[in-house]
């Protein structure tokens, strides 16, 4: 398969083994004797549930070992290297995400007799920063003076509220979706002790600036449980914290429900910044005939998917799953629907028999996968493809958990974790140069399924489970650049 998947990959992570899987100046028969069967690593590792895997030659797809490969798993953020791969196929890794400043009206002596509308073209990565750019750069044109309102144009994308429900309400990584999306759809939520009682802020930071933000309010609450409570009323975001969680201070990003109000309200505070008062925001569909004053582009998609494979940005995977499947002639209203469209290119363009997505990041724990379709799809696109390169090099691990730089076995992946859930697909390369492509899927969802609310963000024992996950990832990807290297 060549075009956008002439190179397509990320590396892998765990621990080693108790026993040496790298002895390789020995007897053949005397050392693959010596190397730990999978059904003796799982047993060692002591997961629960199950865990099922595929390795194939990456160039020829031979199948060389599987552990119940036709079961359908959790993939969790390893989806992302299949919506990777459905961007670069329907967008082109040259693909660029704009946001638009554009004139509903004539513009005479630095006065718009009209509305300024604000157009998003389903930007993940468009940030604070960015839109001053924008306004700074709309006072340049001239403007001055608007008599209308801002509008805002915001249905390149549909709206989805939030990606997964099952996720607790303030975690900034469930956030809504929409065609005008700002700093990850977040709000940067900072507290301090105050006297009694304590200082609040919400704003809408970036790299270089914190304009705050009043459409979110945020209350202390007198209590130790729940943490936040979250509702909207009056047009306005309210949260309350528990008094009794927030300590002497500190800082953490909260989700946004309403981004194209929240991208609006930062926007009208740069503007009025830069000498440009605008009233408003109303929203609707862009009039005919509306002209272009400022565009803010976007890196190439090649840029941006190498970033999401990096830190497995939520919004991301979304913007672009959504954006792909829209450039293929659909109209989806939902994630799942979306899904369903990257589950039939998945089938019909990457081999795979049988996937069930029910969204592009991998957050919603529905998803199923098989590990021998994932494997599948990795060797269809290409042992030296644009999928290999963009994914991440995850270094391997001694017992103590210190890094490897010398280690003989070169692995790139897609890691993905939910609780009592880890994924590992990629490729991996042996010291005698031959590729695997692989697919490790471990879940044990009896004890996910058994959380209570409060147990969401922190589990006992989710980081053991994890941790003994990526130690048996490993020693498998080490048994089979040995016996098969």
């Amino acid at each position: 398969m060549g075009g956008a998947f002439a190179g397509l990959s990320q590396p892998g992570w765990a621990q080693p083994p108790e026993v040496s899987l790298r002895p390789w100046v020995r007897p053949e028969g005397l050392w693959r004797r010596s190397i730990p069967s999978p059904a003796a690593l799982i047993a060692e590792a002591g997961l629960g549930g199950r865990v099922g895997f595929a390795v194939a030659d990456a160039r020829s797809g031979e199948m060389l070992e599987t552990e119940s490969p036709l079961y359908g798993m959790p993939p969790a953020s390893v989806a992302k290297a299949i919506t990777c791969a459905y961007g670069l196929d329907r967008l082109g890794p040259g693909y660029r995400f704009r946001t638009r400043l554009m004139a509903a009206g004539p513009v005479t002596n630095g006065r718009l007799d009209g509305d300024l509308w604000l157009v998003g073209g389903g930007d993940p990565l468009l940030d604070t920063d960015q839109l001053n750019a924008m306004a700074r750069r709309l006072r340049e044109t001239g403007l001055r003076e608007v008599t209308g309102r801002l509008m805002l144009a915001a249905d390149a994308l549909p709206y989805i509220r939030q990606i997964d429900a099952e996720q607790p309400d303030h975690v900034g990584y469930n956030p809504a979706i929409s065609g005008l999306n700002l700093n990850f759809n977040r709000v940067h939520f900072e507290w301090a002790r105050a006297g009694n009682g304590y200082s609040v802020q919400l704003d809408a930071r970036s790299e270089t600036l914190r304009p705050p933000v009043a459409r979110m309010r945020m209350r202390v609450a007198d209590r130790n449980i729940p943490v936040y409570t979250y509702e909207e009323r009056d047009g306005r975001e309210n949260w309350t914290v528990a008094r009794g969680a927030l300590g002497n201070g500190g800082s953490r990003w909260l989700p946004v429900r309403r981004p194209p109000l929240y991208a609006a309200e930062v926007f009208q505070v740069l503007a009025r910044s830069n000498g440009i008062v605008l009233e408003g925001p109303g929203q609707g569909a862009l009039p005919a005939g509306a002209s272009v004053l400022v565009e803010n582009v976007s890196d190439p998609l090649e840029d941006i998917l190498r970033g999401m494979m990096r830190w497995s940005t939520n919004i991301t995977a979304e913007t672009v799953g959504l954006s792909a499947s829209i450039a293929g002639g659909a109209a989806p209203g939902s994630l799942s629907a979306s899904a369903a469209e990257m589950n039939g290119w998945m089938q019909t363009r990457l081999g795979a028999r049988h996937t069930a997505f029910v969204d592009h990041s991998g957050l919603g724990e529905a998803s199923r996968v098989r590990p021998q379709d994932m494997t599948h799809a990795l060797v269809a696109a290409g042992a030296d493809g644009m999928l290999r390169r963009l994914m991440k090099h995850i270094a391997m691990r001694d017992a103590d958990g210190n890094l490897m730089p010398d280690h003989p076995v070169a692995v790139v992946a897609k890691t993905g974790t939910l609780n009592f859930v880890s994924s590992l697909a990629g490729y991996a390369r042996a010291p005698t140069g031959r590729d695997f492509a692989f697919t490790i899927f471990c879940a044990d969802l009896d004890r996910r399924g058994a959380l209570g609310p409060a147990e969401v963000e922190r589990p006992d024992g989710g980081r053991s489970y994890t941790r003994r996950a990526k130690r048996l990832q490993q020693q498998l990807i080490e048994r089979w650049a040995a016996i098969y290297g």
